[in-house]
């Protein structure tokens, strides 16, 4: 079997954006879940803390997917929407005043929309 360098780096991607939603949804299961339920419940998100499990569920299963290579195409457009819905929900840093929690939160939007880029990348790769 021949080495294909374009095979392995889209592999890599996977796995590396695959473990991003496997680590980040386990860890809504734990501690941070006691800070990310007060937000959810003042966003007015309906069951706050069952819908941050269910959405974490559905984020560890589309990253394992991803990272094992199985369903891609589905997992990564979840993943895609779920990103979007979760950027803004969670980091709605247009709400805020000027200063450094409205920069930090841009930041962080910025960087959700490019994990959305190579979430695509992902989709286009596999098509």
């Amino acid at each position: 079997m021949d080495f294909n360098l374009t095979t392995a780096l889209v592999t890599v991607g996977q796995l590396f954006i695959g473990a991003l939603y496997v680590y980040g949804g386990l860890n809504h299961f734990g501690p941070a879940a006691e800070k990310i339920v007060p937000v959810l419940t003042a966003r007015g998100v309906p069951m706050p803390r069952q819908s941050l499990y269910a959405a974490s569920v559905f984020q560890v299963a589309c990253g394992a997917c991803l990272m094992l290579g199985i369903a891609v195409v589905p997992a990564a457009i979840g993943l895609v929407v779920f990103t979007l819905a979760a950027s803004l929900v969670m980091v709605n840093f247009w709400d805020l005043p000027p200063g450094e929690t409205r920069d930090l939160l841009q930041g962080v939007f910025a960087s959700n929309v490019a994990i959305i880029g190579g979430l695509l990348v992902v989709i286009a790769q596999v098509l």
